[in-house]
């Protein structure tokens, strides 16, 4: 425990009831959440599936080829969805318990890196529902082979869509990555600008494994990873230049 932390050491079992308890808290918010959803269950899955069944050919539907996909895929997306809003209050609990051992040096840094992820991984969400999906579900639509009826399982749909979501919103992470490498003294943002060229090779590697095998959605997770890599480089300039007035200082 730090000199300036604000609360004084607590003995192992304090500390455990104080975890059980936030972890209490965060299953809480996502058992809320939950039940708030769950009687629009539907709705946010027509809302979900828009994109590609805006798409389809005349005459064709999204079908389920398992007798409990009208109910369990629904059921899934809603519990994903509870947790996903529920992030906020989840970090929360996490920063809440961590924060007594920090410094208070540390805490000016780590809040708003913790509340900038979240804002993040919301905007990747975002990005890929109302960028990336139409462009690649135009893509995949237009180009079957004639006498082929495009009609997508709406459990296949689901599990397509929830790997992107989160590809995209761990993409958008990587300013705060960047961020927490230079903040914490393992590289500084010359260095990193210094290695942009593998960087770039390894965003389109990282959009080649996590996307369709297809160029267009490669590219549109692969190239914001970049330009959001160039930000991280940008504010990281000014860690650098914080820690050295602050070592010129002593």
């Amino acid at each position: 425990m730090s000199d300036d932390a604000e609360d004084t050491p607590q003995p192992l079992v304090a500390h455990l009831t104080e975890l059980r308890d936030r972890l209490l808290r965060a299953l809480l918010a996502v058992l809320i959440g939950f039940i708030c959803l769950f009687p629009f269950a539907n709705d946010i899955y027509q809302f979900v599936s828009d994109p590609l069944r805006e798409l389809l050919p005349e005459g064709s539907t999204m079908i389920a080829t398992e007798v409990a996909s009208p109910f369990l895929t629904p059921f899934k997306l809603t519990l994903v969805l509870a947790l996903f809003l529920a992030i906020p209050v989840i970090l929360y609990q996490i920063w809440a318990f961590i924060a007594p051992g920090m410094y208070r040096n540390e805490k000016r840094i780590a809040f708003p890196l913790l509340f900038s992820s979240v804002a993040l991984f919301y905007a990747g969400a975002a990005f890929a529902y109302f960028v990336v999906f139409p462009l690649i579900f135009a893509f995949f639509t237009s180009v079957g082979p004639d006498g082929v009826a495009v009609m997508t399982d709406i459990n296949s749909y689901l599990d397509f869509v929830l790997k992107l979501f989160f590809a995209f919103g761990i993409a958008f992470e990587v300013p705060i990555a960047t961020l927490i490498l230079i903040w914490t003294g393992a590289t500084t943002a010359e260095n990193l600008a210094r290695k942009r060229p593998y960087v770039v090779v390894g965003c389109f590697v990282f959009g080649m494994l996590l996307t369709p095998p297809d160029v267009v959605s490669q590219s549109l997770l692969a190239l914001p990873m970049w330009l959001l890599f160039e930000v991280g480089i940008f504010f990281g300039k000014n860690i650098d230049k914080q820690r050295k007035n602050t070592n010129a200082a002593t």
